[in-house]
């Protein structure tokens, strides 16, 4: 265990905080830790029917390039992270969902952060009015799904929930835990933002 000595210093920004703090280790040394206090997220794989996904690109400032990943975003204050999905997947694609289910919740960057992203596969998806997210997405792609391995491989696909979520729901289903009917249009009527 490590215990906090005192907090050196501190970022407050828009979504998250962070914190430089000085730890003493189990073994009584010092060192330092980051802490990045993150808001929950939500992700989506989306898929237009069993052999198709839709994917974004989007411009990652951080590593200076555009991405192709799954839809994704923060929750908002007191937003479920279900609704966070379904309002992502909305305002990234214009597509609703009539099924959302969960596959998985993680931590991403476990060393420094506390933020956790649950990850869902949505179908049914029924094109819905939507104003275009200009700032943020670039693009919208249906890739099938039969490529996705290899984008990956490729290095096409690096984001990580992108390449979880998809592995995943791809591993669950050989295993058989994705329902049978999941990509059933007779599903109940598509949720989207009011």
């Amino acid at each position: 265990m490590e215990e906090k000595i005192r907090t050196l210093s501190t970022l407050y920004a828009k979504h998250f905080s962070v914190q430089l703090d000085m730890v003493r280790l189990r073994t009584g040394r010092t060192n330092e830790r980051i802490r990045i206090d993150h808001p929950e997220a939500a992700d989506v794989v989306p898929f237009l029917d069993d052999q198709r996904i839709l994917m974004v690109r989007q411009w990652r400032y951080a590593i200076a390039r555009e991405t192709l990943e799954i839809p994704a975003g923060k929750a908002d204050p007191g937003e479920a992270l279900e609704a966070c999905a379904v309002r992502e997947l909305q305002e990234e694609t214009g597509y609703g969902a009539r099924r959302l289910l969960h596959l998985f919740s993680y931590y991403p960057a476990i060393g420094y952060s506390n933020e956790i992203i649950r990850i869902y596969a949505a179908s049914g998806l029924v094109s819905l009015p939507t104003e275009e997210d200009a700032d943020e997405i670039s693009g919208v792609e249906v890739v099938a799904l039969s490529r996705v391995q290899d984008l990956i491989l490729d290095g096409v696909i690096a984001d990580g929930k992108t390449v979880i979520g998809i592995s995943l729901f791809l591993a669950k289903q050989q295993r058989g835990e994705i329902p049978l009917d999941f990509f059933d249009a007779h599903n109940p009527p598509p949720t989207h933002l009011g």
